[in-house]
């Protein structure tokens, strides 16, 4: 595995350690995580066990999981100002993840999301509350100016590229995808839950990748692949936490199976780590199943560690 040394921050398409690049489209937050032994009831005060706060966000850790893995990356996002922003900007660069911030010349003072994550100590699992992108409602505008950062990095972009998008700041996303398109790069997704710009997006991906919580109205769960490939990506895989993933490609229908963890110790960030895997793999040239091999090999990693991005340090 290639990691950058801490505190190095990619320039972008112009790093091409194998003649291609990764870049990523999407929401970055302000992660405040604490570990308690039991959620609180209402009316309830329990003590954390551990606090944390740094970056988070599907798109933020999905690049800097990229980025563990060797593949030069740039996250597209909004941080926007203030102290917050600070905050952020400082941990993404700290992640060796490069940041084109499609909000720094935006009119007003938003400023980052931010989640307040709980996690259980005994379990791994997570709670979350979040503003999500809320304070950038000029970014989903259909009038939206594309900063100049970020239309220079689109037009450096060339065939094999990989843009991964998580379907956050849409006005932006969908630019973003479409000029990608155009440069013959390869476009993914990743599907949390569905969204008003969903069929938009997913008709310029050429690859879907989405969660058992991802269901296009009307549609039932068994038949979901079939709905969202009639959108036109060649594969879509629906991710189901330890349960094998199941996939539709190109026609084919096979299922990959995930490794059992070791121990869990936190699931937060796990599916952004699927996806994050998975666009690197796919920026290394790999086929969509072996990508998606590697997603669930490093994803079921990420959970015997604390928080998204604990198993990067851990790395040999």
């Amino acid at each position: 595995m290639i990691r950058p040394p801490p505190g190095v921050v990619r320039t972008g398409p112009s790093a091409r350690e194998d003649g291609r690049v990764l870049v990523c489209c999407g929401l970055v937050t302000l992660d405040v995580v604490q570990v308690v032994d039991a959620l609180p009831g209402p009316d309830e005060k329990v003590v954390a066990r551990s606090l944390a706060a740094t970056f988070g966000g599907p798109a933020a850790n999905a690049a800097a999981t990229a980025v563990g893995l060797g593949a030069p990356t740039t996250l597209v996002t909004a941080v926007g100002h203030g102290p917050l922003a600070e905050v952020v900007r400082s941990e993404l660069e700290a992640a060796g993840v490069a940041l084109v911030d499609a909000a720094a010349d935006a009119a007003g003072r938003a400023q980052p999301a931010v989640s307040t994550v709980l996690v259980t100590r005994a379990t791994g699992e997570r709670a979350v509350v979040s503003t999500n992108a809320s304070g950038f409602g000029d970014l989903t505008d259909a009038s939206l100016v594309v900063p100049e950062s970020t239309t220079g990095l689109l037009d450096a972009l060339r065939p094999g590229d990989v843009l991964l998008l998580d379907g956050h700041h849409p006005g932006l996303a969908l630019r973003v995808a479409r000029r990608a398109r155009e440069r013959g790069c390869v476009v993914v997704l990743d599907g949390g839950s569905w969204k008003p710009d969903a069929p938009a997006m997913i008709g310029l991906c050429d690859a879907v990748v989405v969660s058992a919580d991802f269901r296009p109205p009307g549609v039932a769960a068994d038949d979901v692949l079939d709905a969202v490939a009639a959108l036109g990506p060649r594969l879509v895989a629906r991710t189901r936490g330890p349960l094998p993933v199941e996939v539709l490609d190109a026609g084919e229908r096979y299922e990959v199976a995930v490794p059992q963890p070791g121990r869990v110790v936190d699931t937060l960030g796990a599916g952004d780590v699927v996806h994050g895997a998975f666009a690197a793999a796919v920026a290394r040239g790999s086929s969509w199943r072996l990508a998606l091999e590697d997603a669930v090999r490093v994803a079921s990693r990420s959970v015997e560690h604390a928080g998204a991005r604990g198993w990067i340090a851990a790395a040999p």
